[in-house]
């Protein structure tokens, strides 16, 4: 079985934040790390070399894979803010419409900036999605 190849590491978080080139990505991500910090009550972590993940879960799936995974984070990428909701988007059906601008995938939200989206309503999507995953898994 394969391992994950993004694994949480020792870098600093704020040099990493601190060293977003872009101003408007720099202060967005922290803002949401902010958010993060609050939901799960747990220190940011740099996971690999572009993911801030905020606590993290243990999973295994019904193949034998198994691992372990941030409970929440963020990726600023130069495109745009990668927000990472666990439990996927299919559970907040209110929370997305009320949400304003945004792309998903699986579990990835993409935002182009915060101003595009309501900043209560990301917030209470954060959340309500590490209780889902604090149900779920064995949350640390």
């Amino acid at each position: 079985m394969s391992e994950n190849k993004t694994k949480p590491g020792k870098q600093s978080v704020a040099k990493f934040l601190h060293a977003i080139e872009n101003k408007q990505r720099r202060d967005d991500a922290k803002k949401v790390a902010a958010m993060m910090r609050r939901a799960t009550g747990k220190r940011a972590t740099l996971w690999g070399t572009s993911i801030v993940g905020f606590g993290k879960y243990h999973y295994k799936y019904d193949s034998g894979r198994e691992g372990e995974w941030a409970l929440v984070g963020l990726s600023p990428r130069k495109q745009n803010l990668v927000v990472y909701i666990m439990p996927g988007f299919s559970e907040f059906p209110t929370l997305m419409k009320k949400l304003g601008k945004y792309k998903t995938g699986k579990c990835c939200l993409y935002l182009n900036k915060l101003d595009d989206v309501d900043e209560s309503v990301l917030e209470k999507l954060i959340i309500d999605s590490v209780k889902i995953m604090q149900k779920r898994y064995n949350v640390k």
